[in-house]
């Protein structure tokens, strides 16, 4: 059987480094193709070519047995080529229906009929999402599920989805699975990047492994069980027990109570809400998306206004405080490391060494009134080793790394700053299972350090092995409090949903 697609000895460089290095990938009509490696892997830049994003440095691209240039997104698409991109693509000032008709000439003006086109083709999908809601007013669950309905509202051949399922619920993964099954017996082609490997195991046909931007190895999917994926991603055995609970570690005691929340409220998101964090300990918090646990935390942090009455009090250290911006609790300790990286984590046109010595600036780490580039450079060095960050150094910009590396290069800029209190909100989504790690034992050692962190994750397993305690929160309320090592999932869930 001829490919459906293909690449040919495809090599991709940036700046003389090969980001991908003589690979050759194929996908066959009708299959699921799962595409997996660590964050720098290379996956979404040979993705990227296979969709016209970008031109291989060397190699050939073929469609149909074709050999093909694809010189833009549009190009791609024409021949039946879509790409869900793992950062959201729309336009926010638009609504939900107008970035799923935005390339249809004809009927995007036309905004009654497209409305209501838009209900109905929704529905179909099973996404529960309002067509004449603004983009920017929706969560990133839900723009998740506008990306993929614009891909196969285009009726591709090909889809490309890259971390599809990283801002879903289960209940919306179940949805995502169902269409997926249902494109491919309409014979539609699909490749597959996810770090959530049994995801990967459990759709896919074929899988196809890459290290530092090379191929590792391609075999169905029987032949693959989880361990044997990390090995080859990582050319190392990694524990399957990732997150396998404090195994011998003692659950952490708690120090002084650093904050302290009653009685919280906000826009009837945030519903009369009440919880501490102690020095030294991880506070875990676990909710389903729209649970509130979010928008709790950023009200904390300054992000967010809580009622201006009967919102609630919120003390630091036994004092008052009520931000109406982040900077005063930035100055206080206070550092919210954002769920979203690439709208609110990071500059992405800037290099790695000047958004980490912003952090450093906006926590008055600096005094000078100018800017020592020695001083910076150094500064980023230190944070690029301590945090593993895959760069060819400091001066590379942040737009060129992986999502994995952005996220390292968020937490440097946030733990420059020299918190008191830490909240991270989704750590480690869309990060592989080697930066899962690093970034876990780089929590642990914040608390082992006596910093107060907040862990707040939609990922049971991760909260499980995290968390000293486990803060429950369900409809814009914490419902239930659980010491780590006497919870257990069923249990959390139960609280979360019930």
């Amino acid at each position: 059987m001829t490919p459906i697609l293909e690449l040919r000895n495809g090599t991709k460089d940036y700046r003389g480094v090969p980001a991908v290095k003589d690979v050759t990938f194929d996908l066959m009509p009708g299959e699921v193709h799962a595409l997996l490696g660590e964050n720098g892997a290379g996956k979404s830049t040979l993705t990227k070519m296979l969709a016209g994003v970008v031109q291989p440095s060397s190699g050939e691209v073929l469609v149909d047995g074709q050999e093909t240039v694809l010189p833009t997104p549009a190009d791609a698409l024409a021949r039946g080529i879509a790409m869900v991109y793992q950062e959201t693509s729309l336009v926010p000032s638009l609504t939900v229906a107008q970035n799923l008709y935005l390339t249809d000439n004809k009927s995007f003006h036309r905004l009654r009929g497209i409305y209501i086109a838009g209900q109905q083709f929704l529905q179909s999908l099973n996404f529960h999402v309002d067509p004449t809601a603004l983009v920017s007013s929706l969560g990133a669950g839900q723009k998740q599920m506008v990306e993929i309905a614009r891909a196969v509202h285009h009726n591709a051949r090909v889809i490309i989805f890259d971390e599809p399922t990283a801002t879903l619920t289960p209940e919306e993964k179940h949805q995502f699975f169902s269409l997926v099954e249902r494109l491919r017996q309409r014979g539609v082609s699909i490749i597959f990047i996810s770090h959530a490997l049994e995801e990967a195991l459990q759709i896919s046909d074929r899988i196809t492994v890459m290290r530092d931007g090379q191929h590792v190895t391609t075999d169905v999917t029987s032949n693959f069980d989880r361990e044997s994926i990390v090995r080859a991603m990582v050319g190392r055995s990694l524990s399957s027990e990732l997150y396998g609970g404090h195994g011998d570690r003692p659950v952490r005691k708690p120090g002084k109570k650093v904050l302290s929340v009653q009685n919280l409220s906000m826009n009837n998101i945030v519903r009369n809400t009440s919880f501490s964090v102690f020095a030294g300990q991880i506070t875990g918090v676990f909710g389903l998306i729209g649970s509130g646990r979010t928008e709790a935390a950023k009200v904390v942090a300054g992000v967010l206004k809580r009622d201006f009455f009967h919102g609630g009090d919120v003390r630091l250290n036994g004092r008052s405080v009520r931000y109406r911006v982040p900077r005063p609790a930035v100055r206080d300790g206070i550092i919210y490391v954002t769920e979203d990286r690439k709208q609110e984590g990071f500059f992405e046109t800037m290099s790695i060494a000047e958004n980490i010595h912003l952090g450093a600036i906006a926590g008055g780490q600096t005094s000078s009134s100018t800017i020592s580039m020695r001083e910076m450079r150094d500064v980023a060095d230190e944070w690029i080793k301590a945090l593993s960050v895959r760069a060819i150094n400091g001066d590379a910009r942040v737009i060129e790394l992986s999502g994995g590396n952005q996220q390292k290069v968020v937490v440097a800029k946030a733990l420059v700053q020299r918190p008191k209190l830490v909240i991270f909100d989704e750590p480690t989504r869309g990060v592989d299972v080697g930066a899962i790690a690093e970034i876990h034992e780089l929590i642990n050692k914040l608390a082992d350090e006596g910093i107060a962190v907040m862990v707040i994750s939609s990922y049971l397993p991760e909260v499980l092995h995290l968390s000293d305690r486990i803060l429950v929160c369900r409809q814009g309320r914490i419902v239930e409090e659980f010491e780590g090592g006497n919870a257990d999932q069923e249990t959390i869930m139960y609280a979360a949903v019930h």
